[in-house]
């Protein structure tokens, strides 16, 4: 009976670490993180057009258009896995990612957003860049290293003149969704503590540096 138990247990926390994975996926951190940039910076005042224009052109450079040629990858069997949980098969979803962010940087700051949002983006190419280079040897976490640059970009955020007065408690909460979904991670087997620490660290730096140098 006990058996029984741990078993539904462990089964129902590997249902919930796979849709925190799969909720929390690095695709899907840029868009989140420009709601966040329309919701808690100076750009909150901007027009509702603006703002739905923006996120749908973020969405499509960083999430559509590389999850198409992943899905592209697979079917002509370049990757086998389309969570690419194996270190080999991340080299080139990790160019077209470096690419797409560099691209969505270019766009917000030829749209004269404000500099820390297109550094945001930066960051995030960087890391990937980074993280392209450890993954030779090493399989680093880049959930970790999105979410992290995620919390880099709240800090941003939080230095402007008028950030949204709530924006310490997101601060906290995208920190404990980061706790939440590096333990997804290593609870899964996908990564280490370690390789989720190392994420976290790339993440966070790249993205925090440059936007403290904006």
């Amino acid at each position: 009976m006990e058996n029984k138990e741990e078993k539904g247990w462990e089964g129902a926390i590997d249902r919930l670490s796979n849709i925190i994975s799969w909720v929390l996926v690095p695709l899907m951190m840029p868009l989140y993180a420009t709601l966040l940039v329309f919701h808690l910076s100076v750009l909150q005042f901007s027009s509702v057009q603006v703002k739905w224009s923006f996120s749908l052109i973020i969405f499509c450079m960083t999430a559509i258009i590389p999850m198409l040629l992943v899905i592209l990858m697979k079917r002509f069997g370049i990757v086998q896995d389309l969570g690419l949980n194996g270190r080999r098969e991340r080299f080139y979803p990790y160019i077209i990612t470096i690419l797409s962010l560099g691209a969505a940087g270019w766009f917000m700051l030829s749209k004269n957003a404000p500099l820390w949002s297109g550094m945001f983006f930066f960051g995030g190419a960087a890391a990937g860049v980074i993280n392209l280079l450890i993954n030779f040897r090493w399989k680093i976490s880049a959930h970790a290293a999105a979410m992290a640059g995620v919390i880099a970009l709240l800090i941003a955020i939080s230095r402007e003149n008028i950030p949204h007065p709530s924006i310490d408690l997101w601060i906290v909460g995208a920190i404990l969704l980061a706790g939440l979904l590096g333990s997804a991670r290593v609870w899964l087997g996908r990564h280490t503590v370690m390789q989720v620490l190392a994420g976290s660290a790339v993440g966070f730096l790249s993205v925090f540096l440059l936007t403290l140098a904006a």
